[in-house]
């Protein structure tokens, strides 16, 4: 059974690995021009089709027949060429999306949602809320409901996401602060590279319920595959492959004191799984030249400035192993950049094993002076904290 995804331009795709733990069929990426789709619809080699933009509404003329909701959205995301060789059009995004607002446990029933953006993934959304008894009003950059008359909507209860900001490569923005929106009881964005765009961060600083929009891309996924097999994906397996993609997405950061062995567990581990290594110290290093000569000429300060920039830059990127500098949690913003898109573990070594050549404030301050003051922050900063006494080969171990 040939598979795959329709655009016109796709770059990476996590589609095929979703795919690939979900059913046993091919499943390929399909770049096609305009002019190109007319024939690639009607005698291209695939039984069932993924459609990206620009093509969801393209698609719909070639379908022989629609799901309601497709036809009620004149949006299609799934094909199936039925025995006939006749095409069947249905939504997928909106199973994925009320998969989304399920699993996270939101009661929509008489609420007022709101839905950032107007575009498709918006009617989409706006649609399955609307199924599950919200009320929604759209907030887009012009018209009676905008950003800038926010604050008339201080009851709402759910927020959703459906615009490009704060994806990839652009993180760290966000569409709204929560601080005007008091009452909110869910946030959710659809977007999902990174795992935790800004304003999934700001929710979860504020204890508010939140859910990034990888669960839905599974979903979808998950349902464009009972369509195109007959068979059904129980949510035992929709929750599997969704932990399996996300963790091959997340980067792996170590912090630590300095001299704990971040570099050394940090390149056994990404050669144990295959994942690419990245110091952010010899990042750091290439960039400003040797750290300790750095500290005397310009000081600390101008130091963590060019560390946080080095840890924004590397932070974005998806499935790295990452070591970072003993020092980068004295700087509140880092933790937001490392968290985005990464699980934080805090190598933790007895204080009379940390060496101190060639690190400035170490041989400045002490070892245990150091520790003290840092010792909260890694707590505040680590999701995970691993014993590194022992051999090398045990601390991957466990971490793994």
């Amino acid at each position: 059974m040939n598979c795959g995804l329709l655009g016109r331009k796709l770059g990476h795709s996590y589609s095929p690995a979703i795919h690939a733990m979900l059913a046993d069929y091919e499943y390929r990426l399909y770049e096609r021009e305009p002019e190109q789709l007319a024939e690639f619809l009607q005698a291209g080699p695939w039984q069932g089709l993924n459609v990206t933009i620009p093509y969801k509404k393209d698609v719909v003329p070639y379908c022989a027949a629609l799901s309601p909701l497709a036809a009620e959205l004149g949006s299609v995301n799934t094909l199936v060429r039925r025995p006939d060789g006749t095409i069947f059009g249905d939504n997928t995004d909106a199973w994925g999306f009320e998969a989304m607002v399920r699993r996270l446990g939101v009661d929509c029933q008489g609420k007022q949602a709101l839905v950032l953006g107007s575009g498709g993934a918006s009617v989409t959304v706006q649609a399955v809320l609307r199924h599950l008894g919200a009320a929604v009003t759209v907030i887009s950059r012009s018209g009676p409901d905008n950003y800038e008359n926010l604050d008339r909507h201080r009851d709402a209860a759910i927020l959703v996401n459906t615009t490009p900001v704060g994806m990839y490569p652009k993180n760290g923005e966000t569409p709204v602060d929560l601080a005007r929106l008091p009452k909110l009881e869910a946030v959710l964005d659809v977007v999902y590279n990174p795992a935790r765009t800004r304003l999934i961060l700001d929710a979860q600083a504020r204890g508010i319920p939140c859910e990034s929009g990888l669960y839905m891309l599974v979903g979808q996924a998950a349902r464009a595959s009972e369509l195109w097999t007959g068979r059904e994906v129980p949510p035992e397996q929709l929750e599997q492959v969704w932990r399996a993609v996300g963790a091959s997405m997340e980067n792996i950061v170590l912090i630590g004191m300095p001299g704990s062995g971040k570099s050394t567990v940090g390149q056994a581990l990404a050669q144990a799984l295959g994942r690419p290594f990245v110091d952010a110290d010899t990042e750091l290093t290439r960039r400003i030249g040797p750290i300790p000569d750095f500290f005397a000429a310009h000081g600390e300060e101008a130091f963590r400035r060019e560390e946080t920039k080095i840890l924004a830059e590397l932070g974005a990127r998806s499935g790295l192993v990452l070591a970072t500098g003993g020092g980068c949690v004295t700087v509140a913003e880092n933790y937001d950049l490392l968290h985005q898109n990464g699980s934080i573990l805090w190598l933790r070594r007895d204080l009379d094993k940390l060496p101190t050549d060639g690190r400035p404030v170490s041989q400045r301050d002490g070892v245990a002076a150091i520790y003290q003051r840092r010792k909260p922050l890694y707590e505040r900063f680590a999701d995970r904290i691993v014993d590194n006494n022992g051999p090398v080969e045990e601390t991957v171990a466990a971490i793994l």
